[in-house]
């Protein structure tokens, strides 16, 4: 990760010591509420305690997976084990207070407290999303302004056959890093109401003339939304990063909302569910040229996105082709989905399987060529789950025609694997959009 640590709320809390000390000093509080010299404690208390954080965590697991379903995947045993750690301490803490003086009913609770600390952390260790405090704190603690919009009076002009690369030289006094403000995307065409879209303009785009750039359009994950590229994510430090070493000159990125809401699934597709596809292959780019400077065409815009966002991005790869001249799907699945294929084909299509299959992208391939198309599929090495169905969609792809790779990163189905499939394609990506040759 390119963060900078300027102080403590920029330590890592992912790995290093803190996440140890804290997996330390949690163990030690649930010791010290599990061990007793009472006989009455070993006899009911404890197994009562025990057999209650087993049945919690039994009840979250099938109220999110099979009442709930707010997403499509299944929780990871190692996120349900936590939690169970979790109820754990809470229920011990609780049984230990009735016979306890004030100050000691304050200790249990104290060390209940230090349970859940560690069971968080744990989880958190799991999905990298908060790999520092001032990542998790972003919502209070980060202001994002409100997207300036402004044309140069001059642009960069690039012969045919050159990449803009090949053409630019950084003018003195050129910015070093670039700029994230945020803006809404009105749904003109699809009447989808997304959330505000976060937009990163490299430092070139402050130039003038002004080097009109490749845009990439990326997606977050669901739950999620687009500040995630921003905070988890890291997208400017990802993005100055390249551009340092490219004379200021980096993709123009714009996180929009797929979804409309954390929890929401739209499929990314035009159903009964919402007209995200209407919205991410036309309001989007609408908007973007009616509003920044940048290349214009297919081969300069690009669609992107984890998991979730990653099945939007070869879906919108295969039914936008028009305006997508390539994707880069990370840790994306083989199908869109609401939880199971029957359910996902109820209630987005009515039942009707034909009018899911004309938009589904493995059975778009199927019947068609996109020899003009590239694409990247990046999954982490060990994603049990995930890994394997992003394989299968390259091989759909390869088999379609696409200009494919696929690629693994160290990791899982986490925050880690998403950032390094972004920045380490990055090359590729500049490439692809004639930014670089």
């Amino acid at each position: 990760m390119n963060l900078a640590i300027e102080g403590p709320l920029d330590w890592p809390v992912t790995h290093g010591v803190l996440p140890v000390l804290v997996l330390v000093a949690g163990l030690v509080a649930l010791l010290g509420l599990a061990v007793s010299a009472s006989s009455h404690w070993w006899s009911r208390r404890f197994p009562c305690a025990v057999v209650l954080a087993a049945a919690v965590t039994v009840l979250i697991r099938f109220w999110v997976e099979d009442w709930w379903q707010p997403f499509p995947d299944p929780l990871p045993r190692k996120v349900l084990f936590w939690i169970g750690i979790g109820a754990l301490g809470v229920l011990l803490a609780v049984f230990r207070m009735p016979p306890l003086r004030w100050r000691g009913r304050f200790a249990a609770a104290g060390a209940a407290l230090l349970v859940l600390l560690m069971s968080g952390s744990q989880i958190n260790r799991v999905y990298d999303q908060y790999p520092t405090l001032r990542v998790l704190l972003a919502p209070w603690l980060q202001h994002t302004p409100k997207l300036a919009v402004g044309r140069a009076k001059a642009t960069v002009v690039v012969p045919p056959g050159k990449a803009l690369a090949e053409v630019w030289r950084a003018p003195a006094g050129l910015p070093t890093k670039g700029t994230v403000a945020k803006s809404p995307i009105p749904g003109v065409k699809s009447g989808f109401q997304g959330r505000d879209a976060y937009v990163y303009l490299p430092p070139a785009y402050q130039a003038d003339p002004r080097p009109l750039l490749p845009v990439l359009v990326l997606l977050s994950g669901q739950p999620g939304g687009p500040d995630d590229w921003v905070n988890s994510g890291d997208l400017a430090g990802i993005m100055d990063g390249f551009a340092a070493q490219h004379q200021g000159l980096a993709p123009i990125v714009v996180a929009a909302d797929p979804s409309g809401s954390l929890w929401g699934n739209t499929l990314c597709m035009d159903s009964k569910l919402a007209k995200a596809q209407t919205y991410l292959a036309q309001d989007v780019p609408d908007w973007v040229h009616a509003n920044l400077q940048t290349a214009t065409g297919r081969g300069a815009t690009a669609i992107g996105g984890i998991s979730y966002g990653g099945t939007c991005a070869i879906q919108l790869g295969v039914n936008a082709p028009q305006v997508f001249g390539s994707l880069l799907d990370i840790s994306g699945q083989d199908e869109p989905t609401l939880g199971s294929h029957q359910e996902t084909v109820d209630k987005a299509f009515g039942g009707d399987e034909a009018a899911f299959d004309a938009v589904d992208p493995l059975h778009v391939m199927a019947r068609r060529k996109f020899p003009d198309t590239s694409a990247v599929f990046v999954a982490g090495k060990s994603d049990g789950e995930y890994g394997p169905q992003n394989q299968k969609v390259y091989q759909a792809a390869v088999a379609a025609g696409m200009k494919a790779t696929w690629a693994t990163v160290p990791g899982g189905h986490d925050w880690t694997v998403f950032r390094a499939g972004l920045s380490t394609q990055l090359p590729w990506l500049a490439t692809a959009t004639g930014l670089t040759r």
